[in-house]
């Protein structure tokens, strides 16, 4: 017997169209007729989830907070541990276009636009920080991890060669193994 996923809702098919607008084509192109036919639902049936285009950008950025959530109680459940999870998922996320991915990606083009975005993209960014500073014992090592990843999630986002990519994720944990090794 085969498994079928479930189909999205309306107000998911919805914030999956604007999603997907915004990294398209960016703000400026998005209405929400436009919106709607994307998502396959009347003007009617976007405005029943989302009464305005405000509205439907603070259903972005609570779907990016929630979707962050779960990836966060993910790291923390790893075998592999924490910093392993966010280092390796920071390139990952992008090659297997992953939903934080993608709303990460929706709300970049949204920073010029609206303060809301800026605001929930940095306290994503700050969610990690927290948990790695959680999990590596020198501040100052958790805060390099941080950048580290950073920076490997724009390579990958910029097409840097997902082997190199790897090949440096590798470095950096043998690296990280060994400092832990000295401290101990």
């Amino acid at each position: 017997m085969s498994e079928t996923t479930p189909r999205a809702t309306a107000r998911e098919q919805i914030l999956n169209a604007y999603e997907e607008m915004l990294v398209e084509s960016g703000p400026t192109a998005v209405t929400l007729e436009a919106v709607a036919k994307r998502a396959g639902v009347s003007k009617g049936g976007l405005l029943y989830h989302f009464g305005s285009k405000d509205a439907l950008l603070q259903g972005l950025l609570d779907r990016l907070s929630e979707v962050n959530e779960r990836d966060l109680a993910n790291a923390r459940s790893s075998p592999d541990g924490v910093l392993r999870y966010y280092l390796r998922t920071s390139f990952s996320d992008v090659t297997q276009e992953v939903q934080l991915h993608r709303s990460v990606l929706a709300a970049i083009q949204m920073l010029a636009h609206d303060s809301r975005a800026a605001e929930a993209l940095r306290n994503q960014f700050e969610s990690w920080r927290e948990l790695l500073r959680e999990h590596i014992a020198d501040p100052l090592t958790a805060e390099l991890v941080a950048m580290v990843g950073d920076g490997i999630y724009l390579n990958a986002v910029l097409g840097v060669p997902t082997t190199v990519i790897q090949d440096n994720v590798d470095e950096v944990l043998s690296r990280l193994d060994v400092l832990e090794e000295e401290r101990t």
